[in-house]
């Protein structure tokens, strides 16, 4: 374990301090980090991303595994800090900017205790990456049960369709609060992402991805109100989106009980009608 009087030595020479607003909470167990950088099995010809590397204490633990190392910090004060703790290391380049937003260099793994103010978000992004293998991330507790959750259970939503759709969802171990610094009100969990091909057939992606969104805003509401909803919000004329929705697969079950298979049968059913209309 890093002491703490270190990282706050550390962040004192740099006239820092952890910032609430950007969710800053520095992990100390190196341990853990050893064994981050094991689940991703990391090979020289992989370029990895570092999400919010913080005071690189992840960032060195990858970069001794001789692949290329992104480091991306928002922080312009700890971006400084890692350029100086950082510059041994050749096979590292540090990125200042909001991963969602800065440009990156193509890389194909994500080894990360990233932020949890954007967390959902940044899954939302990893997994819309062509060139992402496998991400081993960092994530709080109850954001790990959503990732798996069965469907009908309170955890069950879009996050969990959308990812059972791209990735092998894996959780890895428990990491509790005690492990950061500052620490956070939440334990978390060590997760792997590995990227797969979808295990069903989707006619459009990109309708069957609004849908999901769109469905899941309403989990209660039955699958025929809910479609009718998301049609709606979609720009869809109003009488139209009611009478395609009349005729769905599992109009009358809720949105929170269909499995993905299901929202994908639906999207499929949406997708057809739609081209039945253009003809």
């Amino acid at each position: 374990m890093i002491p703490i009087k270190t990282v706050k030595k550390l962040l004192r020479s740099y006239g820092l301090k952890p910032k609430k607003r950007l969710g800053q909470h520095f992990l100390l167990d190196t341990a853990l980090m050893e064994r981050l950088a094991d689940h991703a099995r990391l090979r020289p010809s992989d370029t990895v991303l570092d999400i919010g590397a913080g005071l690189g204490f992840l960032t060195e633990v990858l970069a001794s595994r001789k692949c290329r190392v992104l480091a991306v910090e928002i922080d312009r004060g700890l971006a400084r800090l890692l350029r100086d703790r950082l510059a041994r290391y050749p096979n590292v380049e540090v990125v200042e900017g909001d991963v969602l937003k800065v440009p990156l260099p193509s890389f194909n793994k994500s080894v990360s205790a990233p932020p949890y103010n954007i967390i959902s978000k940044l899954i939302f992004w990893l997994l819309d990456r062509p060139g992402l293998e496998l991400a081993v991330l960092i994530v709080q507790e109850e954001l790990a049960r959503r990732l798996v959750a069965e469907p009908g259970t309170d955890d069950y939503g879009r996050l969990t369709v959308t990812a059972y759709y791209r990735a092998d969802v894996e959780l890895l171990e428990p990491v509790p609060r005690g492990k950061f610094w500052p620490e956070p009100d939440v334990d978390s969990v060590a997760i792997r992402l590995v990227k797969r091909p979808p295990p069903f057939r989707v006619e459009d992606e990109t309708l069957f991805l609004a849908l999901v969104r769109g469905l899941f805003s309403h989990r209660n509401k039955t699958v025929r109100r809910a479609l009718r909803l998301a049609l709606s919000s979609l720009g869809m004329d109003e009488r139209e989106a009611r009478e395609l929705a009349l005729g769905a697969p599992h109009a009358d079950r809720r949105v929170r009980e269909l499995m993905p298979e299901d929202v994908a049968e639906v999207a499929n059913y949406v997708s057809a009608c739609m081209k039945r209309e253009e003809h």
